[in-house]
Formats: C-alpha cells, structure tokens, sequence
C-alpha cells in the first residue's frame, strides 16, 4: 500500500471525500461504484467495482466462443481495462487501458465499425503500436449504465467488418448486459 500524505475527516455523516488528484489518476467518476474492503489491521481499502471484471472467466470463455466462430480478436473491457480477449493479437490488448477514444464512444452510447484507413480511426488501447485493419465496438448496458464493451477486431486491412460482426458484438453486449442485471 502507498501512502498519499492526504488526510480527510469524517463528516456527521459518516462521508469522506476520496481527493479529486486520487480519483483522477484512478478513473474514478462521479456515481462509480467503489467496492469496500477491510483488514484485521483496521484498515478500509476502496476498490473500483468493476461489475464486468466480477465475471472475468465468463466474459472470458464467451470472448472464446466468439472468437472461435469469427476467427477475429474479440476483447470484452469495462469502461477501464481489457478484461478477457480472445483470438489472435489478445496479448495486444489483455488488461491493458482502453484508450480515451473508446472510452468517448462508450460514454455516447454508440456502436462504431471502422477500419485503419477511416479518418475516424479509434485505436483500442492507450499508445497502441500496429492499427486494426477493422473493428467494431458495442457498449454494455445494464440497468441503463453502460458498463463496458465488446469489442470485435481484426488484422486484415482488406477485410471490413460486416452486418454479421454487428449483429454477434450487439447479441454478445446485450446477452452480457443481462447476465450481470440477475
């Protein structure tokens, strides 16, 4: 544990203001859910609650399983990080930061196709070396918060995703969406 030198008191009730420095640096906005830990030494320990990292081998097996029948890279991330990826290239983007730009697309509500030669192109991780050739992105939604996204991806510059990709990362956010409502 790192030691920020800030100290905050406890309000009448019972508040405490987590510093704009320390949300900032962590991701953390107004309304996320922040999950809390203690410890027999006494200590309070707040965590992000990621509700899409909670079901971590499930994205993962189902990130499989259209990966699998695609033959694309698909990644299913939460509005932070690639929680599980699939397919060729999944060590690209496997727990690194979505980037800025999907993050954008997600807090719009949006499902985008694009490819590597569109103007509008959004890379997926911060600082990401090679471009995609083709990519769709469909937010999460659950219990009308999006929650995250799937993302489908491949390689081949020549190759666009089509009405089918759409269609499987729409099917895959919207089944994933309600899986975590229950």
């Amino acid at each position: 544990m790192k030691a920020t030198g800030i100290v905050r008191r406890i309000d009448d009730l019972g508040r405490v203001v987590v510093p704009k420095e320390i949300r900032k640096t962590l991701h953390i906005r107004e309304g996320d859910p922040l999950e809390i830990f203690t410890d027999r030494e006494g200590e309070i320990i707040l965590k992000k609650y990621s509700p899409i990292g909670e079901m971590g081998g499930f994205a993962k097996a189902y990130a499989e399983a259209l990966a699998q029948s695609t033959g694309h890279l698909v990644s299913i991330a939460d509005k932070d990080s690639h929680i599980a990826a699939a397919g060729n290239g999944k060590r690209d983007l496997l727990n690194k930061p979505v980037s800025k730009s999907v993050e954008e697309v997600l807090e719009n509500r949006q499902i985008v196709s694009f490819t590597a030669l569109d103007k509008g192109y959004i890379p997926l991780t911060e600082g990401e070396n090679q471009p995609y050739g083709a990519v769709v992105i469909c937010p999460v939604i659950s219990e009308g918060d999006v929650i995250g996204s799937v993302i489908i991806a491949n390689k081949d510059r020549k190759e666009p995703m089509g009405e089918v990709e759409k269609k499987l990362a729409m099917a895959a956010a919207g089944f994933l969406g309600r899986q975590i409502e229950q």
